[in-house]
């Protein structure tokens, strides 16, 4: 475990994600991400994530980098695995540390608003069966990340980053938002695939008549 983890749990996280933007290194290695939020074990490295996600998934590439770690720790929480693990070749990868530190920028200000309205609440949120569904819906919107679709990213990553919230701060809330604006995206994906599916069926029929 990285040293700076044993710091972490007397800082917000807010104050954690400026700091690990701040050091004097260009190259921020997954080891160290790993390491430095594996205190507070899945939560955190899920906010992490996709905040970034949210962020710097413009980078070409990038949202395939924070989508596979995104799916293999949604894979153990739907499993209840105790220990965050992610596959070597996962940790050999780099994130450029001054993206990480512009996006911790962006975010401070509305992540310590956050930070001081959570709290422990509405226990039945952090049940098993309740964190294994959210690992269930990870897994999901981790995929909707990887494909290769530009600007759809956004929606997505917050998501994932209000259920680490959640689950890092026990705040049955955030993991609430996180449902719900999962229903409001599901919906919206539901309605917009109907429409584009009626439209293909009436172009197609209007085709065959004419030819």
């Amino acid at each position: 475990m990285n040293d700076n983890s044993h710091a972490f749990s007397a800082r917000p996280f807010s104050q954690v994600l400026t700091d690990v933007g701040a050091v004097d290194d260009p190259v921020l290695p997954m080891t160290e991400l790993v390491g430095t939020f594996g205190e507070r074990g899945f939560g955190a490295l899920l906010l992490t994530l996709g905040l970034l996600s949210a962020v710097i998934g413009v980078i070409p590439g990038m949202t395939t980098v924070l989508g596979v770690p995104i799916m293999i720790i949604g894979v153990q929480l739907l499993f209840r695995q105790d220990e965050l693990w992610l596959p070597g070749w996962i940790m050999k990868r780099d994130i450029p540390r001054p993206a990480f530190a512009e996006a911790a920028g962006k975010v401070k200000g509305r992540l310590q608003m956050v930070e001081r309205f959570s709290r422990p609440r509405l226990a039945f949120m952090s049940t098993d069966l309740s964190e294994a569904l959210i690992g269930l819906m990870c897994m999901i919107w981790a995929a909707v990340l990887m494909l290769p679709l530009i600007g759809f990213n956004l929606f997505p990553s917050l998501i994932v980053a209000a259920f680490g919230f959640g689950l890092m701060q026990k705040d049955g809330v955030m993991m609430l938002i996180g449902w719900v604006i999962s229903a409001g995206m599901a919906t919206f994906t539901w309605l917009v695939w109907e429409t584009v599916s009626r439209v293909l069926v009436a172009t197609w029929e209007m085709v065959t008549r004419i030819f």
